[in-house]
């Protein structure tokens, strides 16, 4: 997660942790702001074989913003694990999807 917020901030976008989880074993979810303020959510999920994948699990919508907010901080509240990781950036699914 460091080197994603680095690679962010190198590339000139902006990058914050909203919640600190777990160390070593939190779920991490990636909240991508596009140049309108609009967030996507991703979240590595468990795939069969073991490994986890970065999938986009929430956009938000433009005439209801803050039932994206709210998801996440149920999700928080969930999850005392959960790291929320914010990237500003544009087209910041290119960082997690091809480093991530």
């Amino acid at each position: 997660m460091a080197g994603l917020i680095r690679v962010t901030q190198a590339a000139g976008g902006f990058a914050a942790v909203l919640r600190k989880g777990e160390p070593d074993g939190g779920t991490i979810l990636v909240v991508i702001l596009d140049n309108q303020g609009l967030g996507v959510l991703h979240e590595r999920m468990p795939q069969l074989d073991g490994s986890r994948k970065w999938a986009r699990t929430k956009v938000q919508d433009i005439d209801n913003k803050m039932e994206f907010w709210d998801y996440l901080d149920r999700r928080g509240a969930q999850d005392p694990d959960v790291w929320i990781v914010e990237l500003t950036i544009a087209d910041g699914e290119r960082l997690i999807l091809n480093g991530g």
